[in-house]
């Protein structure tokens, strides 16, 4: 099974002016809990760690968990208000976003949630805004730490910091928190804009190499529109984007996270020495695939992440 970590929240469209303000379309969201849905769109089994609201708002995320599939075992649920996130999009489907956010449920889970975690689990997914505001990043860095001390080879450790400077706009804190992943995470997916934000001018492939000599097995960049490259050991694997008429980026970065962990477990790839062993033709598989699936979320509204019926292996 697999676990995926952080925040959920509302995410806030405009709809159009009224005669005394602003109509307001507010949809479900949040970086991971659309990697969980995602997954279980994508036909796997998936429970999602995180502390929800006991309010109105809350009851609507958990119940779209519920209903998409996800196991809700790990849950909390917590007196206090759900994140909100303001999203305009440009001329270009790109989003920006503003977050309302501080004090809010999202940022709540205790310690005591980790001890609700499924036996089965084989991956644990980590990444945005979660791993570096409190107190969920201390929880979720005790998760990475009790898994590493597991008996056994533990679990997969997955990891997309997925930046928000609207969130933390302290770019050392986003750093440190990457740095110390490093040596803790088997896949690490993350987007060439967050690389620009952490190391302005640094090129990707320095960056891998660093990343893989920290031991990380495979490093994926994705590139937007320019598709996606993949380094492990040696290897340097990039994959062409998948033309579409473009909606908005909404839950890209979301859905390609999710395809590329569902295609490791169609092929047996859940552990860092299976991933480590991919030759390049199978890397350029799981990377098409993933570019695939974010394709597909590019040409609908909002994050309205595919189903496994849409994606061809």
């Amino acid at each position: 099974m697999f676990v995926v970590c952080g925040e959920a929240l509302m995410d806030v469209f405009p709809a159009g002016d009224t005669a005394t303000g602003v109509a307001l379309d507010a949809r479900i969201g949040g970086s991971p809990f659309n990697v969980a849905v995602g997954l279980a769109r994508l036909g796997q089994p998936v429970a999602f760690l995180g502390s929800i609201s006991s309010g109105t708002l809350g009851e609507r995320l958990a119940r779209a968990l519920r209903e998409e599939g996800v196991d809700l075992s790990c849950i909390e649920r917590v007196d206090a208000p759900t994140t909100l996130s303001l999203v305009g999009v440009d001329a270009h489907g790109v989003p920006d976003y503003a977050f309302y956010g501080t004090g809010s449920a999202d940022r709540q889970l205790s310690l005591a949630a980790l001890d609700s975690l499924p036996a089965a689990r084989r991956v644990i997914q980590l990444g945005s805004y979660a791993m570096v505001v409190e107190p969920i990043a201390t929880t979720l860095c005790q998760l990475v730490e009790r898994e590493r001390a597991r008996a056994g080879a533990g679990c997969l450790i997955t990891y997309d910091p997925n930046i928000r400077l609207n969130v933390e706009p302290d770019l050392d804190r986003w750093r440190s928190r990457l740095a110390w992943m490093l040596a803790r995470t088997h896949l690490l997916k993350i987007s060439d804009e967050d690389l620009g934000l952490l190391f302005p001018g640094r090129p990707a492939a320095d960056f891998a190499a660093q990343a893989l000599a920290r031991g990380v097995a495979l490093v994926v960049v994705t590139r937007g529109g320019e598709g996606a490259v993949g380094f492990a050991g040696s290897q340097r694997v990039e994959s062409p984007p998948v033309r579409v008429d473009v909606i908005d980026t909404v839950g890209a970065g979301d859905t390609f996270q999710a395809a590329l962990l569902t295609w490791l477990a169609e092929h047996d790839c859940l552990d860092g020495a299976a991933i480590r062993a991919l030759p390049r033709e199978q890397i350029a598989g799981l990377l098409r695939f993933a570019t695939q699936a974010a394709a597909i979320t590019c040409s609908r509204r909002g994050a309205d992440l595919p189903r496994r019926s849409e994606l061809i292996d």
